[in-house]
């Protein structure tokens, strides 16, 4: 009897010891990537802390103007907008022209005043829509691979959007608009109905995620912006089904009904579509939908991987911007009419930590700046507007302390469990199944960001407490400056 339990111990220490030691060789690092150097371009910066501190100044002080004043200040300034974008219409604009830098300061000095009164929001979103047109329009003429040409379209197209956005988040009121109608570009491609607009197939929708990482694809770029996430539509000529097509980190590139793609959290959508006037639909009116045609029969024909590297010149694997722009160049049109840049070190460490090797790329955010394409619609509501605000703010901050040199790290003790995981989903990949680790994602990087998306929501959570406390003693909602100060402050609450 004795023997029996001194070899049945014997087993159980043979055992333990046997695990022990697979545990230690699991946790074994990866070999650490080589270092990266900063890239050649310069991220943009605003700099203007003290401007925007002046402009919430300006708002408080129109909250207290009689309103009928302000209302006649309110007119005065669209009348001023209007008649600039007019002259814009006339002349032949220079990316660098004084008339652009007027129109961009007329444009934030009006906001605060429409913030405190609101029964004029739709009306500046509808010249905000025609601005959006009319220098997409002048910018097809700049040359876009300079950095003076892309600073001024992003200074304008952005910054619009941005004092829209803050003048939403402070109406609080039913005159907030949860779709806007842009432009609706003629199509001859087959069309369907999609949340009150009308589609078609080979339209571009951008979106941005719920997710920590999203955000961080949304601002991790020299010019941040506020989308994470591409698709293509298509629309079947018979029925009218949509298809959406998009490439997702855990299972590559996948073909969605609109409400599975709706299912996924969706902070804001804009749609994008070919411009009527363009060579190759003038050409071929009917390019937009052979295109979607053409990748969704390759979606229905075979896997294909995501591309964590977000290499766009390798068209066997697919990461979502990789979904437009590799289906229209084989159609012969190059969407993204300048490629986008990722130059802050820090950035690239933190980019490269979950598998980036390519930093001259394809960035969702900067599609929208794209000349060939017209913005027919654009979806959002004041709460997740806010979300996305308070997830930018968050980033921000969080990529100052990369810029500082802070590089994302992981529970070690994590990476035998983590191991095991992707080697249960290699299994699940091969028989065309999606295990817990994504396909091409590294135990390491999985890991990293495990720890990175609950450093993010750890710094949200109190942060929105600081929001609170602030909306509380001010009566008013933090702008976006002070959601990043707010941000600041509980980054450093360890």
């Amino acid at each position: 009897m004795n023997q029996k339990r001194t070899s049945k111990s014997r087993r159980i220490i043979i055992i333990a010891a046997a695990l022990a030691v697979i545990y230690c060789l699991l946790l074994i690092p990866a070999p650490s990537p080589p270092p990266l150097s900063p890239g050649s371009s310069i991220p943009f910066l605003w700099d203007k802390d003290a401007y925007w501190s002046q402009l919430e100044t300006m708002f408080l002080h129109n909250r207290e103007t009689d309103s009928t004043a302000l209302a006649a200040s309110v007119d005065a300034g669209l009348k001023k907008v209007e008649t600039l974008l007019d002259s814009c219409r006339t002349i032949d604009v220079a990316p660098s022209s004084s008339l652009l830098q007027q129109l961009e300061q007329a444009i934030f000095e009006l906001s605060p005043a429409i913030a405190a009164q609101p029964g004029y929001l739709r009306e500046f979103v509808q010249f905000r829509t025609r601005l959006r047109t009319t220098i997409k329009d002048m910018s097809r003429h700049w040359d876009m691979s300079s950095a003076d040409s892309r600073d001024h379209l992003y200074r304008l197209l952005y910054g619009s959007r941005i004092a829209i956005e803050e003048i939403m988040l402070q109406a609080e009121t039913d005159s907030v608009p949860t779709l806007v109608i842009a432009t609706n570009e003629p199509s001859a491609t087959p069309s369907a109905e999609m949340l009150g607009v009308t589609i078609h197939s080979g339209d571009i929708l951008l979106s941005r995620g719920g997710a920590p990482t999203s955000a961080l694809i949304a601002r991790g770029n020299d010019y941040p912006g506020n989308f994470s996430h591409v698709a293509l539509v298509h629309v079947d000529a018979n029925d009218a089904t949509v298809s959406i097509i998009e490439s997702h980190i855990e299972i590559g590139v996948a073909v969605a009904s609109v409400d599975d793609y709706l299912r996924d959290t969706k902070l804001r959508i804009l749609v994008l579509r070919m411009r009527t006037d363009h060579p190759a639909l003038i050409a071929d009116p009917m390019l937009p939908h052979k295109a979607a045609t053409h990748t969704l029969e390759r979606v229905q024909r075979e896997h294909i991987p995501y591309d964590f590297a977000m290499d766009f010149m390798d068209g066997s694997k697919l990461f979502c911007s990789e979904v437009a722009s590799g289906t229209y160049s084989k159609f012969g049109v190059g969407l993204w009419s300048s490629l986008s840049n990722i130059s802050s070190i820090g950035v690239r460490s933190w980019l490269g930590a979950f598998g980036v090797t390519h930093f001259e790329t394809q960035e969702p955010s900067d599609l929208e700046y794209d000349p060939q394409l017209r913005v027919v619609a654009e979806w959002h509501d004041p709460e997740t507007l806010y979300k996305d605000h308070l997830d930018n703010a968050v980033i921000d901050v969080m990529l100052e302390g990369a810029e500082a040199g802070q590089r994302l790290q992981y529970d070690w003790y994590m990476l035998p469990v983590a191991r095991l995981a992707k080697v249960y989903s290699l299994v699940k990949n091969i028989w065309g199944g999606a295990g817990p680790m994504p396909e091409g994602m590294t135990a390491t990087a999985a890991l990293k960001n495990d720890r990175f998306s609950r450093e993010h929501t750890r710094i949200k959570e109190d942060m929105i407490l600081l929001a609170e406390e602030f909306r509380e003693e001010r009566g008013y909602r933090a702008p976006y400056w002070e959601l990043v100060k707010l941000a600041r402050r509980a980054a450093n609450v360890r």
